[in-house]
């Protein structure tokens, strides 16, 4: 067939050469039946027009297209995915039935078309990202694997297009990416992908920091390369002799990881020693893996001393998204670490594609720790005893895990997330044991239950019929499953005080022939400073609370209450109450300077003081319980919020002109001679609306290190006044501080 020809390369208007690798790759993996039945849905969809632009003027048969490569070339899918993701598009717009696809190509094509729709339906098309569209959007990626699979490929395709998105499109996409996706992909065990993800965060909200590293990389390349050749050549010579077939090569590490060293360690770029590591990739049979990997081990260890604390063994036990690896640290030339990652092709392509790969080897039906991770949350995020912000902050707990591996007193091996304590072990075995745990029993030695549990610890259990959840349980145990539990005690607990409380309430009432009046009540609770009316029967029933009292109490409210309206009532009568506005009422009559989610203007914000935004640099907005704060994309602390509370995120951006000052500062770091400071001073002085605010110096070894706080109006102002300072004779560096 010649594809230039296609309807769909000439109704889309896709590139030939894109066409053509997506055709290939479909050739390659579905039947002739297949074909001819896709076939015959395309042409119907293509006479309805359902391949036209959509919100963002993208091509939507160009989403289509280069999702399905990622998920071919990428992921290794086959078949059964290409075919839901292309069958996606017409089933939307009503050119086939879900019914009609279940005729044609089966029930498992089907459902996966049907979990594409109930996932995008709810797609990001609100600025603000509620949590509880979130709680929905996790429930619907649960009920089937390969579904996270595609939203994952699609969502790579459009953050490497982001830079032809609106600023809004994209702020959102790359809050959605860093909230989720990029999750998931860690949990999944696409550390390719999961890493392209985190550059492009970085890229799209800190260009400055990504630009940089991306320079330094370049830059020293050259000299990079020649040390991995020297590294590599004596580990080359070595396997060469003992018979093995094997790849051996170097890569440097991400953008991201390294502009997390630069931030964490506090240190230039030149003093990081380990921006590569070394992959040794065996071809080994299935029977030989481990024995061969260890060999080709003790060969690296035996030409370069190892770091004994750095050594990581995934061989023995794979962490639970079936990841297989030797991990060593050891001293290599110039005496630099240098990290060495041993697998074989097999590990490798399940290191690179992650569960993907498992199918290919295993079959989409085995059973894995992933099914069983799928079976959690789908049952945490249905339980209906947790709040949303609870369930979203269990999610997150189960996607960073660093696990360890203990054992019962019968040896059964159980996988716990670094840092879980005695409790965690028990909550594991079972929910009753987590709830009458006293203590534990560790190598014979007896524990408490906040006693941290290390690798190869065997546990026992010690429990008490009297013991139940405690509130102090929270703040310790670090698996999902214990807080859930512990959480629905606890619930249970409280629902039990509180109704005891009510029905003493009730009683004392009716004893004093009281008729309560349920919002004079509600307002009594708030004025008494509960958050909850949960909370205000507890301390009832834990006799915090009087109950007579509260009664007496509510009696006062009462009569004021009465009184107050007696008298509104003789002014309304008597007058007309005309009411001036006061001057801050009127938003309208003062320029807006922000405006906030979708063009909200007059709403109460404040500056966040950790980034110190000014007029004209990027800026989100974020949802906390003093109100709104407005940061800048690249502050410290925001990839931690976006990455945790991703529904607290809004859109924000500048309007206007500038009419405010704004506070900055800059450090300064330049040679310690006289008069530099009474130059850069001067400089300020004769900068128009720039004032200095406060000015520090210190001296050492012929350097002075200085911190500059000006008051100006705008990003365009500081760049300039930074330009302008940065041609002062000595100075070496000037940077504005967060």
């Amino acid at each position: 067939m010649d594809t230039k020809t296609h309807p769909i390369y000439n109704q889309a208007g896709l590139t030939f050469s894109k066409f053509k690798q997506l055709m290939r790759g479909v050739y390659t993996h579905l039947t002739s039946e297949e074909l001819s039945k896709l076939r015959q849905v395309v042409k119907k969809s293509l006479a309805d027009n359902i391949y036209s632009k959509n919100e963002k003027e993208d091509s939507i048969t160009d989403l289509t297209v280069s999702t399905c490569i990622i998920l071919m070339e990428e992921l290794g899918l086959r078949g059964t995915s290409i075919i839901a993701l292309i069958l996606y598009r017409p089933v939307v717009h009503n050119s086939i039935t879900i019914e009609e696809v279940k005729k044609l190509f089966g029930d498992d094509i089907a459902s996966i078309v049907t979990g594409l729709i109930k996932v995008n339906d709810l797609d990001m098309n609100e600025s603000a990202m509620a949590s509880d569209n979130y709680i929905k959007l996790l429930i619907s990626l649960a009920q089937d694997m390969r579904v996270i699979l595609i939203k994952i490929a699609s969502r790579l395709h459009e953050i490497r297009c982001a830079e032809k998105y609106s600023e809004q499109y994209r702020m959102n996409l790359t809050v959605e990416i860093s909230y989720l996706y990029t999750p998931l992909a860690h949990k999944l065990g696409l550390y390719k992908i999961k890493t392209e993800f985190e550059d492009l965060y970085l890229k799209y909200t800190d260009r400055e920091a990504y630009d940089y590293i991306k320079g330094k990389i370049s830059e020293s390349k050259a000299s990079r390369d020649k040390y991995i050749a020297e590294f590599i050549a004596p580990i080359d010579a070595k396997l060469k002799e003992t018979g093995l077939r094997y790849d051996i090569k170097g890569r440097v590490k991400s953008i991201s990881s390294i502009n997390n060293k630069l931030k964490k360690q506090k240190i230039d770029f030149e003093y990081i020693y380990d921006l590569f590591a070394i992959r040794i990739i065996l071809n080994s049979s299935v029977a030989k893996e481990k024995a061969e990997c260890w060999q080709a081990y003790s060969i690296v260890t035996d030409l370069y001393t190892p770091n004994p604390k750095r050594l990581k063994d995934w061989l023995s036990i794979p962490k639970s998204n079936g990841y297989e690896s030797l991990h060593t640290t050891v001293m290599g030339q110039e005496s630099r670490w240098v990290e060495v990652q041993i697998r074989t092709r097999r590990m490798d392509e399940v290191a690179e594609r992650g569960l993907a790969a498992h199918w290919k080897y295993k079959g989409v039906k085995s059973q894995s720790k992933m099914d069983d991770w799928l079976t959690g949350l789908r049952e945490m995020l249905e339980n209906k005893n947790l709040e949303s912000g609870e369930k979203l902050e269990n999610f997150k707990l189960d996607l960073y895990e660093e696990e360890i591996y203990v054992f019962s007193p019968k040896g059964h091996l159980y996988k716990l997330p670094y840092g879980a304590t005695v409790l965690d072990f028990a909550f594991a075995i079972h929910s009753r044991v987590g709830s009458t745990c006293v203590s534990g029993m560790i190598n014979g030695r007896n524990v408490s239950i906040r006693h941290k549990l290390r690798n190869g610890d065997q546990i026992e259990i010690v429990t008490s019929p009297n013991q139940s959840p405690k509130q102090d349980w929270l703040n310790f145990v670090t698996t999902s499953k214990a807080k859930n539990k512990i959480r629905q005690s606890l619930k249970e607990e409280a629902n039990s005080q509180v109704e005891i409380a009510k029905e003493s309430l009730k009683r004392r009432v009716k004893n004093r022939k009281i008729e309560l009046n349920d919002s004079l009540m509600m307002r009594l609770i708030r004025k008494l400073g509960f958050k909850t009316v949960t909370d205000f029967y507890i301390d009832i029933a834990n006799e915090k609370l009087d109950v007579n009292s509260v009664i007496d109490q509510y009696l006062d409210m009462e009569k004021k209450e009465a009184e107050t309206h007696e008298k509104h009532e003789a002014v309304s009568a008597g007058s007309y109450v005309s009411y001036q506005p006061k001057e801050s009422d009127k938003a309208s009559s003062r320029n807006e300077e922000l405006v906030i989610d979708q063009n909200l203007t007059g709403v109460d914000y404040k500056l966040a003081k950790c980034c110190n935004p000014i007029y004209g640099d990027e800026i989100f907005g974020f949802v906390s319980s003093q109100g709104i704060k407005i940061h800048r994309k690249n502050c410290p602390n925001a990839n931690d919020m976006i990455s945790r509370f991703a529904y607290r995120v809004i859109p924000a951006r500048w309007s206007g002109k500038s009419g405010s000052l704004y506070t900055v500062t800059m450090r300064i770091i330049g040679n310690d001679d006289i008069g530099i400071i009474n130059n850069i001073t001067s400089i300020i002085a004769k900068e128009s609306g720039v004032s200095i605010r406060s000015i520090s110096i210190d001296s050492k070894d012929g350097l002075f290190h200085g911190n500059l706080s000006v008051m100006l109006n705008n990003t365009d102002m500081l760049n300039g006044l930074m330009k302008k300072l940065r041609t002062v004779k000595g100075v070496k560096e000037i940077n504005r501080l967060n």
